[in-house]
């Protein structure tokens, strides 16, 4: 029942922006007809509407990978530039929180280590359809150039914050965990959660011996859940791993291994002496860069993916 609805989720807005411009065309044919003006205010506002529609639908069209539908887990890691770069950290993280907010997503944070200034990582579970899809394309290095509050000369500074993106995955993808590749390992949570949390081995830590894949998660008050939730990023994160391997993309997956550092951004976020976001891989721009701060980034989403999509049918 749930693949026939997401089916009837994808066809349903095809088949009527179908039947709408079907009867735009009648109007419009009898109105040149009977050479009548009087409608074109009304024809052109729904081809307006209509285009925005399309262009919304035919975004979905260039998800077609197998978890692009799913939900994910995006993590944020500081880099270089010490406090700025976890103020950054801070300030990238509450830029895709609100994204999904935005399109009325579920947020879960499944572990967050607090820094001076910011947070040193923190990963969040987004769960809505093609979440992982749209966010796929985010994942790189995110460089920060503006005038530090934290410099009392006010000197102008670059930070760094790294994003990774993994797929959740449902049960009807297999990913092979054996129980002697893992290592456990139990700890107390950190910051807020309450006396339990702060006083019990409630959180959990994987690390997955042959690839060397490490994730943590203290979220919930439970070990046990904190073990279900762990569990399901390490599925996902080896998931990522074993298809790049497959498709001998290394490269990309290596790019966790990389410095969070100068050469390695995907995007620049400049704040002065200008402003200016640039993707350095679609070389898509905008200049309103609270906007941008605040989750506007559908326009590096959408042209990452029909980046991604040209260079695959190249």
């Amino acid at each position: 029942m749930g693949e026939l609805k997401a089916l009837k989720n994808r066809y349903e807005p095809w088949r009527e922006l179908r039947s709408e411009m079907e009867d735009l065309e009648t109007l419009f044919g009898l109105s040149q007809d009977e050479k009548d003006e009087s409608q074109s205010k009304e024809i052109e506002a729904a081809l307006k509407n209509m285009k925005g529609r399309y262009e919304k639908q035919n975004i979905l069209e260039l998800m077609s990978g197998e978890v692009d539908k799913n939900g994910c887990f995006l993590t944020v890691h500081s880099g270089a530039g010490g406090t700025e770069a976890c103020d950054w950290s801070q300030m990238l993280y509450r830029m895709y929180l609100r994204w999904a907010e935005r399109r009325g997503f579920t947020l879960t944070e499944v572990d967050r280590l607090e820094a001076e200034g910011g947070i040193k990582s923190a990963t969040v579970k987004i769960e809505g359809d093609y979440a992982y899809g749209y966010l796929k394309g985010e994942s790189g290095v995110h460089r920060l150039v503006r005038i530090s509050p934290f410099d009392a000369n006010a000197r102008r500074h670059t930070s760094f914050a790294s994003v990774y993106l993994f797929p959740v995955l449902d049960d009807t993808i297999e990913v092979d965990i054996r129980p002697e590749d893992l290592r456990v390992d139990t700890y107390r949570s950190g910051g807020a959660g309450g006396q339990h949390v702060n006083k019990t081995d409630s959180a959990v830590r994987f690390t997955h011996l042959p690839t060397g894949i490490v994730v943590a998660c203290q979220s919930e008050r439970s070990q046990t859940m904190n073990r279900a939730i762990g569990m399901s990023m390490l599925r996902a994160r080896l998931y990522e791993y074993y298809r790049l391997e497959k498709e001998k993309d290394n490269e990309k997956f290596a790019q966790e291994k990389k410095d969070i550092s100068w050469g390695n951004q995907i995007r620049s976020y400049v704040f002065q002496p200008y402003t200016m976001v640039k993707d350095y891989r679609t070389k898509a721009e905008a200049g309103n860069i609270q906007a941008v701060m605040d989750g506007d980034i559908d326009l590096f989403i959408e042209e990452y993916l029909r980046f991604a999509w040209n260079n695959a049918h190249v």
